[in-house]
Formats: structure tokens, C-alpha cells, sequence
């Protein structure tokens, strides 16, 4: 049984501290300054509290797993590895690049696992799809094109904080289309075709009330030879996203809304699906969990490692940059 340290008990919080409890492997702790949030989490569940995460990590806490805003993610990292931790970071990995390279030595000079939250590396079928297109049997990919969008509010009832109180209110703090969504194509997808090297991105505030960052984000990307195009919104009325991988002898496409991937080569008359079960929105989240406690035990990782996280940062960053600029951006060039 490891004991699991849980900081920030909001929505995302939250549903990590149910999920790791929901393993039965362990003992989970939730950490966060609020006295109400800490009253609310420990009656329904069960659970320890605290309030100060430098007390917490000074106990018998085995792994952190850290869902604060953005910009706390390093330097909260960074203490949980001083003090000898395993770290499970949600996404983005930051706010910015400015302490990376710390993160990356300090976990190359321990014997702890980090891993970032980008909880598709887990999805069943996007695995068995990505494992098809390594095996190259259609030859290489040259396009690459996501489409999705859902109806942002509906995710969060009424009788939770309003998502203009919250993360989303500010990019800062890891709001907006690009670093709340399109962050897990990005990171989906370079890991089937690799790092993104440049990409142009327009962005707009269409709809969404009480917010002014990004609803709406188209993306243009180019990763070598391959172009990739995204399109997505935080508004539309269906729950759908839809990506196809494009090669000279066929195409795959995966549709999350019905949890399954086919096959389409030159001539085929009809698509050939894998068909999966929907599950309940918290079973990939389980999964990841237990991926991660797998990890801590010596288990080889499943989950996103924290050198494809920083790129898949460089692909938040330059997608910001783009739009705020007007201009293509390298994501190798950003600083």
C-alpha cells in the first residue's frame, strides 16, 4: 500500500484522490489550503487532510501527485523530489520554460519517477491505434487532422465553482482551448509522429460567458514532412472529437466519442472498426493511477514522461505565441 499525497482537491484533484482510493493500493492524503474544500473532501471520502504541503511532504508520503495551477507545478515538483518523492504532475507541465531544466536535472539526479498526467497515454484504444501506425504497415503518415469541440459548461454543474472563478479564467493558470484541450491531441499525437517543430495558430474568444481567453483554436503544425491540423472549440452542442492519420496506402481514424479506431486502405469499400466499451468517465483516470503505482514499483512506465511533457509544452507555448503574434513560431526557437 503507498501513500499517495494529493495537492489541490479541486475538480481535478479530486476526481485523482477518488481514483487512487478507487485502486485499493493506496493510502491517499488530500492537501489543500482551503478549510472548506479539506472539510468537504475528508467527510466524503474518508480521507486525511491537510494544509501545508511542506508539513505533508515532511511525513511518511510515499508519491505526490500535484494538481495546483500551472505556474506551482515546478517548484512543488522540485520539493517533492528534495524530500524524496514520486511526482505525478498534472497538465501543462508549467506555465512557462524558466525552470525546466531544473525539473530535468533534479529528477536525472534522483531515483524517483515523475510522469505528467496526460491521461490519453492511457486510453485502450488510442494505444492499440498508435501501436498499428508504429508497425508502418499503410507506410509513412503525411497528414495528420483532429477535430473536436464539446459544450464546455455542461462538465461543470451548476452547483460546482463556475469555470470563470477558476483555472480557466486566465491562461496563466492553464485556462483556454489550447492548454486545457488541445494540449492532449498534441501530446497524443507527437507521440505517434514526434516532436512538432512549427506551427501558426489563430485563436478567438467566441462564445463562452464571463471569460475572454480562447473558446475557439485552429492550428496548423508541421512535424518534418507531416502536417498536422487542429480544430476545436469549448462550445459546440455535440461531445465529439474525431483524428485520422493520412498515409499514401490508407488512413486510420480514431473517434474518442465512441471510444474505438479503424482501418481504411486505398480501395476498401468501408472502414474496419475496433470497437471498445464506453466506460465511465473515471476509468482512465483509475487506469492511470494504477499505471502510475505501477511505476513506483518497478513496473516499465506507461505514462507520459516528463521530456515528452516539456515538448508538448513547447507546443502550448509556440501555439500562444503564434496567435498573440500573428506569426508561425519553431517550437524549438522558444526560450
Amino acid at each position: 500500500m503507498q501513500s499517495v499525497l494529493v495537492v489541490g482537491c479541486g475538480s481535478i484533484g479530486e476526481r485523482h484522490l477518488r481514483c487512487f482510493q478507487q485502486t485499493g493500493r493506496a493510502a491517499v492524503i488530500g492537501c489543500d489550503p482551503s478549510d472548506a474544500l479539506r472539510a468537504t473532501i475528508g467527510q466524503h471520502y474518508g480521507v486525511e487532510t491537510c494544509a501545508d504541503y511542506e508539513t505533508a511532504l515532511a511525513g511518511a508520503v510515499d508519491a505526490v501527485i500535484i494538481c495546483t495551477p500551472p505556474p506551482l507545478h515546478i517548484p512543488m515538483a522540485l520539493a517533492a523530489l528534495a524530500a524524496g518523492k514520486h511526482v505525478l504532475i498534472e497538465k501543462p507541465l508549467a506555465a512557462d520554460l524558466a525552470a525546466v531544466a531544473d525539473l530535468l536535472r533534479a529528477h536525472q539526479a534522483s531515483d524517483r519517477e515523475v510522469s505528467v498526467a496526460y491521461v490519453q497515454q492511457v486510453f485502450p484504444f488510442l494505444q492499440a491505434a498508435r501501436a498499428f501506425l508504429h508497425q508502418g504497415t499503410l507506410g509513412p503518415i503525411k497528414h495528420v487532422t483532429f477535430t473536436g469541440g464539446s459544450h464546455f459548461p455542461t462538465g461543470r454543474p451548476a452547483h460546482t465553482v463556475h469555470y470563470s472563478k477558476t483555472y480557466y479564467a486566465h491562461r496563466h493558470t492553464g485556462g483556454g482551448v489550447i492548454q486545457d484541450a488541445i494540449t492532449h491531441s498534441a501530446n497524443f499525437i507527437e507521440s505517434v509522429v514526434g516532436p512538432t517543430d512549427t506551427l501558426y495558430c489563430d485563436c478567438a474568444h467566441q462564445v463562452l460567458p464571463e471569460v475572454t481567453i480562447e473558446d475557439t483554436v485552429n492550428i496548423s503544425a508541421r512535424h518534418g514532412d507531416i502536417l498536422v491540423n487542429y480544430a476545436m472549440n469549448q462550445f459546440q452542442a455535440p461531445s465529439e472529437n474525431t483524428l485520422q492519420f493520412h498515409t499514401a496506402l490508407g488512413s486510420v481514424k480514431i473517434e474518442y466519442h465512441h471510444q474505438r479506431w479503424g482501418i481504411l486502405r486505398l480501395g476498401d469499400p468501408e472502414w474496419t472498426w475496433h470497437e471498445g466499451a464506453v466506460p465511465e468517465r473515471d476509468s482512465h483516470f483509475e487506469t492511470q493511477a494504477h499505471a502510475f503505482l505501477d511505476q513506483i514499483e518497478g513496473q516499465p512506465a506507461r505514462l507520459c514522461s516528463l521530456s515528452a511533457a516539456v515538448q508538448t509544452l513547447r507546443f502550448n507555448l509556440a501555439a500562444i505565441a503564434s496567435a498573440d503574434s500573428g506569426r508561425r513560431v519553431s517550437c524549438h526557437d522558444l526560450s
